[in-house]
């Protein structure tokens, strides 16, 4: 039995266990209070593998470096948006933007051109520069909804970007769940997904799901231990319990599992 669970009961899947490669939870934390976070880690401190501050919301942020520190005292690293890295890159500030990691204990790094234009090659040097001093996640995929990836080259970026040194790569949602990896009513790109498994390993992926929808969608198919990011804060537990069938939209997905 998992020893964060209060009582036991027969035939739950098996969940990964801190620290996680594969199965984690990425939160997003959109400008949550000292004493959100400190709740907020009260209950869920065993199922959050990793917090983003989401987009730009670090500078606007009271009292950063102390919730930096909650969360850092729980054992779960912290990052930035990748919106963040990309308003310092288009301003010419990149050694600017490290200099702030630094300052604030920050140990992971995202690298992401979401709403910013720039090659690939140019990516994967930014990816590479980073990845000596920090951990990267690169998010791959666009932010505009106009803007269709076809298969292949959601396939050829990933690689690249993994073997530029990126720890994980981020499958692009946004936090309404309407691009990148899904279409604008929300519904996955299945096909997409499907392709991009067949020459990426799963657990060098993060999919950002960000709905409830969308996180059954991947648990059925791939298991109780697919990474998921883009998730609110108070959805770690209802997720954790979708993960063990434990909610009656996962309900009969383990039963018959030894």
């Amino acid at each position: 039995m998992n020893e964060t669970y209060n009582y036991q009961l027969p035939n739950l899947p098996k969940r990964t266990t801190k620290p996680r490669e594969k199965g984690m939870t990425m939160v997003m934390d959109k400008g949550l209070s000292i004493r959100e976070v400190e709740d907020f880690l009260a209950t869920t401190q065993e199922y959050v593998d990793i917090v983003k501050l989401g987009f730009g919301t670090s500078i606007v942020t009271p009292r950063l470096q102390d919730k930096i520190n909650l969360y850092k005292e729980a054992g779960i690293p912290v990052y930035f948006g990748g919106t963040l890295f990309e308003a310092f890159l288009i301003r010419n500030k990149l050694e600017d933007y490290m200099r702030l990691l630094d300052k604030f204990g920050i140990t992971h790094a995202e690298v992401s051109d979401g709403s910013i234009e720039i090659s690939e090659e140019e990516k994967c040097s930014y990816i590479s520069k980073l990845a000596k001093d920090f951990t990267v996640l690169s998010e791959v995929g666009s932010k505009d909804a106009e803007k269709i990836i076809p298969p292949y080259k959601w396939i050829a970026m990933m690689k690249a970007e993994l073997e530029a040194g990126a720890w994980k790569v981020i499958a692009e949602a946004r936090e309404s769940g309407t691009v990148g990896i899904f279409r604008k009513s929300g519904e996955v790109r299945s096909g997409l997904v499907e392709e991009i498994l067949t020459q990426i390993p799963q657990e060098k992926i993060l999919w950002e799901a960000p709905k409830k929808v969308q996180q059954v969608w991947f648990i059925e198919l791939y298991g109780s231990n697919v990474s998921l990011g883009n998730i609110a804060p108070n959805e770690v537990i209802p997720l954790e319990t979708l993960r063990i069938g434990l909610r009656g939209d996962t309900f009969n997905f383990f039963l018959n599992q030894e």
